[in-house]
Protein backbone atom coordinates (compact mmCIF):
# COMPACT_ATOMS: atom_id res chain seq x y z
CA UNK A 1 0.00 0.00 0.00
CA UNK A 2 1.39 3.43 -0.91
CA UNK A 3 0.29 6.98 -0.24
CA UNK A 4 0.13 9.96 -2.55
CA UNK A 5 1.03 12.03 0.48
CA UNK A 6 2.67 11.50 3.85
CA UNK A 7 2.95 13.44 7.07
CA UNK A 8 6.41 14.19 8.45
CA UNK A 9 6.57 14.38 12.24
CA UNK A 10 9.29 14.94 14.81
CA UNK A 11 9.55 14.92 18.60
CA UNK A 12 9.94 18.50 19.79
CA UNK A 13 10.08 20.50 23.01
CA UNK A 14 12.39 17.92 24.55
CA UNK A 15 14.16 20.20 26.97
CA UNK A 16 13.70 21.18 30.60
CA UNK A 17 14.56 24.50 32.21
CA UNK A 18 17.95 25.66 30.95
CA UNK A 19 18.62 22.32 29.22
CA UNK A 20 17.64 21.98 25.55
CA UNK A 21 17.86 19.00 23.25
CA UNK A 22 15.85 19.62 20.08
CA UNK A 23 16.25 22.47 17.58
CA UNK A 24 12.55 23.22 17.64
CA UNK A 25 12.51 26.36 15.52
CA UNK A 26 14.47 24.87 12.63
CA UNK A 27 12.64 21.53 12.68
CA UNK A 28 9.32 23.36 12.57
CA UNK A 29 10.36 24.79 9.21
CA UNK A 30 10.50 21.23 7.81
CA UNK A 31 7.96 18.96 9.53
CA UNK A 32 4.19 19.05 9.17
CA UNK A 33 3.36 17.67 12.62
CA UNK A 34 5.07 18.30 15.97
CA UNK A 35 4.97 15.74 18.78
CA UNK A 36 5.38 18.07 21.74
CA UNK A 37 6.72 16.75 25.04
CA UNK A 38 4.16 17.40 27.77
CA UNK A 39 6.38 17.56 30.83
CA UNK A 40 6.57 13.90 31.86
CA UNK A 41 9.61 12.71 29.89
CA UNK A 42 10.81 16.19 28.91
CA UNK A 43 9.40 19.67 28.47
CA UNK A 44 8.14 22.31 30.84
CA UNK A 45 5.49 25.03 30.73
CA UNK A 46 7.71 27.64 29.09
CA UNK A 47 8.99 25.21 26.47
CA UNK A 48 5.51 23.89 25.70
CA UNK A 49 4.19 27.42 25.24
CA UNK A 50 7.08 28.44 22.98
CA UNK A 51 6.84 25.37 20.75
CA UNK A 52 3.07 25.77 20.40
CA UNK A 53 3.50 29.41 19.37
CA UNK A 54 6.16 28.50 16.80
CA UNK A 55 4.12 25.60 15.43
CA UNK A 56 0.93 27.66 15.16
CA UNK A 57 2.77 30.44 13.34
CA UNK A 58 4.05 27.93 10.75
CA UNK A 59 0.82 25.98 10.34
CA UNK A 60 2.35 22.84 11.84
CA UNK A 61 -0.08 20.49 13.59
CA UNK A 62 0.44 20.09 17.34
CA UNK A 63 0.38 16.63 18.88
CA UNK A 64 0.57 15.69 22.55
CA UNK A 65 3.49 13.33 23.09
CA UNK A 66 2.45 11.60 26.29
CA UNK A 67 4.75 9.51 28.43
CA UNK A 68 5.33 7.70 31.66
CA UNK A 69 6.37 10.10 34.45
CA UNK A 70 10.11 9.61 33.92
CA UNK A 71 12.14 12.80 33.50
CA UNK A 72 15.35 11.15 34.71
CA UNK A 73 15.08 8.35 32.16
CA UNK A 74 13.69 10.46 29.31
CA UNK A 75 10.60 8.27 29.31
CA UNK A 76 12.55 5.30 27.99
CA UNK A 77 12.43 3.14 31.12
CA UNK A 78 9.67 0.58 31.41
CA UNK A 79 7.33 1.35 34.31
CA UNK A 80 4.34 -0.45 35.83
CA UNK A 81 1.69 2.21 36.32
CA UNK A 82 -1.84 1.29 37.46
CA UNK A 83 -4.34 1.73 34.63
CA UNK A 84 -6.48 4.36 36.35
CA UNK A 85 -3.40 6.38 37.28
CA UNK A 86 -1.99 6.18 33.75
CA UNK A 87 -5.30 7.26 32.22
CA UNK A 88 -5.40 10.32 34.49
CA UNK A 89 -1.80 11.20 33.65
CA UNK A 90 -2.47 10.92 29.91
CA UNK A 91 -5.44 13.28 30.21
CA UNK A 92 -3.38 15.64 32.37
CA UNK A 93 -0.63 15.89 29.75
CA UNK A 94 -3.06 16.45 26.87
CA UNK A 95 -4.92 19.12 28.81
CA UNK A 96 -1.74 20.97 29.77
CA UNK A 97 -0.52 21.14 26.18
CA UNK A 98 -3.93 22.11 24.83
CA UNK A 99 -3.96 25.23 27.01
CA UNK A 100 -0.84 26.50 25.25
CA UNK A 101 -1.95 25.32 21.81
CA UNK A 102 -5.24 27.21 22.09
CA UNK A 103 -3.53 30.29 23.48
CA UNK A 104 -1.39 30.26 20.32
CA UNK A 105 -4.50 30.06 18.13
CA UNK A 106 -4.23 26.35 17.41
CA UNK A 107 -5.20 23.15 19.24
CA UNK A 108 -3.92 19.69 20.03
CA UNK A 109 -4.70 17.66 16.90
CA UNK A 110 -3.56 14.15 17.91
CA UNK A 111 -1.90 12.06 20.61
CA UNK A 112 1.27 9.97 20.38
CA UNK A 113 2.86 7.95 23.20
CA UNK A 114 6.59 8.32 23.75
CA UNK A 115 9.43 5.94 24.43
CA UNK A 116 8.76 3.04 26.77
CA UNK A 117 5.03 3.74 26.73
CA UNK A 118 4.98 3.69 22.91
CA UNK A 119 6.62 0.28 22.85
CA UNK A 120 4.60 -1.09 25.77
CA UNK A 121 1.22 -0.38 24.17
CA UNK A 122 2.18 -2.28 21.03
CA UNK A 123 1.45 -5.53 22.91
CA UNK A 124 0.10 -4.64 26.38
CA UNK A 125 -3.70 -4.51 26.16
CA UNK A 126 -4.22 -3.07 29.65
CA UNK A 127 -1.77 -0.21 29.22
CA UNK A 128 -3.13 0.47 25.73
CA UNK A 129 -6.65 0.69 27.16
CA UNK A 130 -5.42 3.10 29.83
CA UNK A 131 -3.94 5.40 27.18
CA UNK A 132 -7.21 5.33 25.23
CA UNK A 133 -9.16 6.04 28.43
CA UNK A 134 -6.91 9.03 29.01
CA UNK A 135 -7.49 10.36 25.51
CA UNK A 136 -11.25 10.01 25.98
CA UNK A 137 -11.07 11.64 29.41
CA UNK A 138 -9.32 14.65 27.86
CA UNK A 139 -12.24 15.02 25.43
CA UNK A 140 -12.22 15.87 21.75
CA UNK A 141 -11.85 12.34 20.35
CA UNK A 142 -8.28 12.93 19.20
CA UNK A 143 -6.61 10.66 16.60
CA UNK A 144 -3.98 8.30 17.99
CA UNK A 145 -0.61 8.05 16.22
CA UNK A 146 1.23 4.78 16.67
CA UNK A 147 2.64 1.57 15.26
CA UNK A 148 0.33 -0.23 12.80
CA UNK A 149 -1.18 -3.41 14.16
CA UNK A 150 -0.57 -2.40 17.78
CA UNK A 151 -2.87 -3.06 20.72
CA UNK A 152 -3.12 0.70 21.05
CA UNK A 153 -4.60 1.09 17.58
CA UNK A 154 -6.89 -1.88 18.06
CA UNK A 155 -8.25 -0.49 21.33
CA UNK A 156 -8.50 3.08 20.06
CA UNK A 157 -10.45 1.99 16.98
CA UNK A 158 -12.90 0.01 19.13
CA UNK A 159 -13.42 3.16 21.20
CA UNK A 160 -14.27 5.15 18.06
CA UNK A 161 -11.00 7.07 17.82
CA UNK A 162 -9.23 7.59 14.51
CA UNK A 163 -5.90 5.77 14.28
CA UNK A 164 -2.93 6.91 12.23
CA UNK A 165 -0.19 4.43 11.28
CA UNK A 166 3.37 5.64 11.81
CA UNK A 167 6.73 4.58 10.38
CA UNK A 168 10.26 5.50 11.44
CA UNK A 169 12.93 6.48 8.97
CA UNK A 170 15.71 6.37 11.56
CA UNK A 171 14.81 3.20 13.50
CA UNK A 172 15.50 -0.43 12.64
CA UNK A 173 12.64 -2.91 12.31
CA UNK A 174 12.33 -6.55 13.26
CA UNK A 175 10.89 -9.16 10.90
CA UNK A 176 7.44 -8.84 12.52
CA UNK A 177 7.23 -5.09 11.84
CA UNK A 178 7.99 -3.94 15.38
CA UNK A 179 10.89 -1.66 16.28
CA UNK A 180 14.21 -3.19 17.23
CA UNK A 181 14.72 -2.41 20.96
CA UNK A 182 17.06 0.51 21.55
CA UNK A 183 19.35 -1.63 23.68
CA UNK A 184 20.29 -3.75 20.66
CA UNK A 185 23.04 -2.82 18.24
CA UNK A 186 21.77 -1.12 15.11
CA UNK A 187 18.43 -0.07 16.63
CA UNK A 188 19.00 3.53 15.51
CA UNK A 189 19.89 3.99 11.83
CA UNK A 190 22.83 6.41 11.84
CA UNK A 191 23.68 6.69 8.13
CA UNK A 192 21.79 9.74 6.74
CA UNK A 193 21.69 8.30 3.21
CA UNK A 194 20.15 5.09 4.51
CA UNK A 195 17.56 7.03 6.52
CA UNK A 196 16.58 8.94 3.36
CA UNK A 197 16.25 5.83 1.23
CA UNK A 198 14.30 3.93 3.88
CA UNK A 199 11.94 6.89 4.26
CA UNK A 200 11.22 7.06 0.54
CA UNK A 201 10.75 3.29 0.33
CA UNK A 202 8.16 3.30 3.10
CA UNK A 203 6.34 6.35 1.75
CA UNK A 204 6.18 5.14 -1.86
CA UNK A 205 6.05 1.38 -1.62
CA UNK A 206 5.10 0.56 1.98
CA UNK A 207 8.13 -1.65 2.58
CA UNK A 208 11.40 -1.47 4.50
CA UNK A 209 14.33 -3.82 5.00
CA UNK A 210 14.31 -5.28 8.51
CA UNK A 211 17.42 -5.65 10.66
CA UNK A 212 17.65 -9.30 9.65
CA UNK A 213 17.62 -8.41 5.94
CA UNK A 214 14.08 -9.42 5.02
CA UNK A 215 11.50 -7.05 3.52
CA UNK A 216 8.75 -5.95 5.88
CA UNK A 217 5.45 -4.27 5.01
CA UNK A 218 5.19 -0.90 6.74
CA UNK A 219 1.98 0.88 5.79
CA UNK A 220 2.07 4.34 7.30
CA UNK A 221 0.42 7.72 6.94
CA UNK A 222 3.02 9.54 9.01
CA UNK A 223 6.81 9.30 9.03
CA UNK A 224 8.78 10.10 12.19
CA UNK A 225 12.30 11.47 12.46
CA UNK A 226 13.64 11.84 15.99
CA UNK A 227 14.44 15.42 16.93
CA UNK A 228 17.18 14.35 19.36
CA UNK A 229 19.23 12.68 16.61
CA UNK A 230 22.54 14.49 15.88
CA UNK A 231 22.08 16.56 12.71
CA UNK A 232 18.30 16.12 12.89
CA UNK A 233 17.49 19.35 11.05
CA UNK A 234 19.71 18.62 8.05
CA UNK A 235 18.47 15.04 7.93
CA UNK A 236 14.83 16.14 8.01
CA UNK A 237 15.46 18.55 5.13
CA UNK A 238 17.09 15.80 3.08
CA UNK A 239 14.24 13.40 3.72
CA UNK A 240 11.59 15.95 2.80
CA UNK A 241 13.43 17.00 -0.36
CA UNK A 242 13.79 13.37 -1.52
CA UNK A 243 10.17 12.58 -0.76
CA UNK A 244 8.99 15.54 -2.81
CA UNK A 245 11.43 14.70 -5.61
CA UNK A 246 9.95 11.20 -5.65
CA UNK A 247 6.47 12.64 -6.16
CA UNK A 248 5.25 12.23 -2.58
CA UNK A 249 3.33 15.19 -1.16
CA UNK A 250 4.41 16.05 2.37
CA UNK A 251 1.37 17.23 4.30
CA UNK A 252 -0.22 16.86 7.72
CA UNK A 253 -2.66 14.02 8.34
CA UNK A 254 -4.72 15.96 10.89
Amino acid sequence: MTWASIDLNADLGEGFGRWTLTDDEELLSVVTSANVACGFHAGDAVTMRRVCELAAARGVRIGAQVSYRDLAGFGRRSMDVPADELAAEIAYQIGALDVFARAAGSRVSYVKPHGALYNRVVRDEEQAAAVVDGVLLAGGGLPVLGLPGSRLHETAAKAGLAVVAEAFGDRAYTADGSLLPRGQEGAVVADPAEVVERSVSMARFGVVTAHCGTSVAVRARSLCLHGDTPGAVGLARRVRARLEAAGVRVEAFA
